[in-house]
């Protein structure tokens, strides 16, 4: 009997926690399984010393067949192992006095002070500031151990160290030796004699032994065997299967145990594990100038990897972090609670989604959570500050979109009309409800058609999209992706208003305001109002930039001479299209309240939702606007790996040499490091590309345009024809522009050709625009 009750939800009423609100978790995550995101997941939630949920969904297995998944599954943990053994390790070395945290590593590994690395410290290393590649290639892996670590340790900087965040592996392998050359135990060995056999962590380790074959989750085949119980991370398995950066094994519970210790600040059942001091210092948020990237001695807090937190546990006092293979962690010292999501999301073949999931269930959980806890869940470690460097001014907003606005006015703005909505996925008020759902239960007006913009309602299609029924409703969805990309008069008939709710990134060829503007004039011929629900521009709506769109016809890639970076929303865009273009269909827009243009997304307190299946962080949506014109050419631009729009390549690019030259050409905010990769889609699928990753130091520096424009000419310079840059012109829009980057001597000079457009876009722009700086 106990077994079947800890197989099930453990949600005994518990002061100030509302167990009815996870039913919003579980659809959410039976949502991703039915999908095919995940095979399957554990979700464990806690406060002091009490588990508050705890529920198994889905399957452990799906091949090579089926088992269903159950709350012991033990999971390969993969970055999770970094702040759990790794940081945790070095900490325990620092409070025993055998190590300092500012300490240069060299010190310790004398060999690694080549290539000017000596002053690097530990502390940088944990911060992941110690400005090393995010990854060094797996060519490198081979050989002895010791051979694999000289190449590390001889591997140069790609930014100056304690400047830049650069989220990185080798760093964190680099720690877990360190505790090897301190204390003379192998990292999994000292982490497992010092942490896990005291907290009982009994199903917690690295190589876990065949005994516990049967409860761990499969990931995906290596060679002619599945990854059952053997580390996925293809460095860490070339490593042995223990290193500092991937590798460890554990089960919701086992990691339960460790978030009770440190929320009580080092004390797990009486017995103390670390000092009290010791996780304060590990837990205190570190930023850099400006409030940006902040870090803790293990975890993260708020960076471009933070979007797991969800939209409702506070970025200032609360830290976690998650793993490749779809495995989440975060813990508020404030209210002495924490979730545990795990999921083995790359099994079977590694095309798994867990990004949008991570976030949706820790809002939940937050939510489900009183803000005024119990005493006795008062957790050891002080509040934390504000995180150090941020201002009053950097911190984030709470920005209403026009969904919210809407709904907080009662929908009177359509009371007695027959509505249809162009939506998608990303059509969500501030608490992760549907647009959809809110419109359907209005009171007053009634919602009888969808209609749906590229990658359909889901946001998860690739290519045309077929009509369908929302499953929840029943209303019909029609495709402006499919057959046809305008409304047609059977898709308008007998409806009063058509509503747009869509978020949008910011780039004149991204789709969703072409649909838009195709709505609208097919609106206007039949005296159809369009009401737009605004959402913010997360790129910001300060830059203009880029050529301006020279092609007489309108396409969902170009609707209109706009540049390449128009900084308006949704909303704003609609006003210049119809009066502009002369549409002049009865316009509504309903604003975002608290969004001020200088306000990229990561200010606005809102939930990043990928708004195409291949957009899937605000850097990418950042470099979209360079990357994203050289995607028709024969290049792969990511797709079909898990950094689209971060790394680019083809088989006939030299790496090195590429990295090199664009290094060389300083271009604001950005290094790049050579890489290799292998598409599973798209361009170059199941090819072996050679090319460059982009790390954006400064995302306030960034000038896309010409960064994707100066890369056409580098890539023209170095391998010249293999590089087709006709292809170019399908996004470019700009006969001239494409010219005279084909003729250039220095990529400088281009953008002085759209300069003066530029200035005469704004001139008009500004009689459209709704927000202030």
């Amino acid at each position: 009997m106990l077994f079947v009750l800890l197989m099930s939800v453990l949600a005994a009423p518990a002061p100030g926690f509302d167990a009815s609100r996870m039913a919003w978790a579980d659809r959410r995550i039976e949502q991703a399984v039915s999908d095919g995101h995940i095979p399957g997941a554990v979700l464990l939630v806690g406060r002091g010393d009490d588990i508050l949920y705890r529920k198994a969904y889905g399957s452990r297995s799906i091949l090579p067949e089926r088992a269903p998944m159950t709350v012991d599954t033990v999971f390969d943990l993969a970055s999770l192992t970094k702040p759990i053994a790794t940081a945790t390790s070095i900490m325990l070395l620092v409070e025993r006095g055998q190590l300092g945290l500012n300490d240069r590593v060299a010190t310790w590994i004398p060999a690694f002070a080549a290539n000017g690395k000596q002053d690097i410290t530990v502390a940088d290393l944990l911060l992941h500031r110690a400005g090393l590649t995010p990854d060094n290639p797996e060519s490198d892996y081979v050989g002895s151990r010791q051979q694999m670590l000289d190449r590390i340790h001889a591997l140069p900087t790609i930014c100056e160290p304690g400047t830049r965040f650069v989220y990185s592996d080798v760093g964190y392998i680099l720690l877990g030796e360190l505790v090897r050359v301190i204390d003379g135990r192998p990292l999994d060995q000292f982490v497992l004699e010092e942490l896990f056999e005291p907290l009982g962590m009994k199903d917690t380790m690295f190589l876990p032994p065949d005994s516990l074959r049967s409860r761990c989750a499969p990931t995906q085949r290596r060679d002619d065997r599945w990854m059952v119980g053997e580390v996925h991370d293809p460095r860490a398995y070339a490593l042995g299967g223990a290193a500092g950066h991937a590798g460890l094994f554990s089960t919701a519970d086992n990691l339960a145990r460790y978030c009770r210790m440190l929320l009580h600040g080092g004390v797990f059942d009486e017995k103390r594990v670390l000092s009290a001091m010791t996780v304060r210092e590990m837990t205190r948020p570190r930023c850099l100038a400006g409030g940006t990237d902040c870090r803790t001695y293990g975890f993260d807090v708020d960076t471009s990897y933070s979007s797991a937190r969800g939209s409702l546990f506070d970025p200032d006092f609360t830290f976690g972090h998650t793993g490749f293979t779809g495995t989440t962690m975060w813990l508020d010292p404030v209210h002495g609670c924490f979730a545990i999501l795990l999921t083995n999301r790359v099994h079977p073949d590694g095309k798994g989604l867990v990004g949008d999931l991570r976030g949706r269930v820790m809002s939940v959980v937050a939510s489900a959570i009183a803000e005024a806890a119990d005493e006795r869940y008062t957790p050891a470690p002080m509040r934390l500050p504000m995180r150090y460097g941020a201002t009053a001014a950097s911190q984030t907003a709470e920005v209403l979109c026009g969904i919210d606005v809407l709904e907080r006015d009662g929908f009177q703005l359509l009371k007695g009309m027959r509505i249809a909505l162009l939506t998608n996925h990303t059509g969500l008020n501030r608490k992760g409800q549907r647009t959809i759902d809110l419109l359907a239960d209005a009171d007053g007006a009634k919602l009888v058609r969808l209609l749906s913009p590229e990658h359909g309602l889901q946001g998860t299609a690739d290519g045309k999209v077929a009509d369908a029924v929302d499953e929840k409703t029943g209303i019909p969805i029609r495709s402006l992706y499919g057959q046809t990309q305008r409304p047609t008069a059977d898709m308008l008939e007998g409806i009063d208003a058509l509503i747009f709710d869509i978020q949008d990134i910011g780039t004149r060829f991204y789709t969703y305001v072409g649909t838009l503007g195709f709505a609208m004039e097919e609106a206007a011929k039949r005296d159809i109002e369009i009401v737009v629900l605004d959402r913010p521009n997360p790129i910001g709506g300060a830059c203009v930039d880029g050529p301006i769109w020279d092609q007489s016809e309108r396409l969902l890639v170009g609707y209109g001479p706009l540049p390449v970076v128009h900084g308006m929303t949704a909303g704003e865009l609609a006003r210049l299209f119809n009066d502009q273009y002369r549409i002049h269909c009865r316009l509504m827009v309903v604003p975002v309240e608290g969004w001020r243009r200088s306000m990229t997304f990561d200010r606005t307190g809102l939930a990043w939702i990928n708004p195409s299946p291949n957009m899937r962080n605000l850097t990418q949506a950042m470099l979209y606007p360079g990357i994203g014109l050289l995607e028709t050419t024969n290049l792969s631009v990511g797709r079909g790996t898990d950094e689209p729009f971060e790394i680019f390549g083809a088989p006939w690019i030299d790496g090195l040499q590429l990295a090199a030259a664009l290094n060389a050409a300083g271009l604001p905010g950005l290094r790049f490091v050579p890489v290799e990769f292998k598409p599973e889609s798209s361009v170059f699928a199941g090819t072996a590309c050679r090319g460059v990753h982009i790390l954006v130091t400064d995302a306030r520096a960034l000038e896309p345009v010409r960064a994707g424009l100066t890369i056409a000419w580098h890539l023209r310079k170095l391998f010249g024809s293999k590089f087709e840059i006709d292809r170019m012109a399908t996004l470019l829009g700009s006969a001239e522009v494409l010219a005279v980057l084909k003729t250039t001597d220095d990529p400088r000079k281009l953008p002085a050709l759209w300069r003066r457009p530029v200035a005469e876009f704004r001139a008009i722009r500004a009689r459209y625009l709704m927000y202030h700086e």
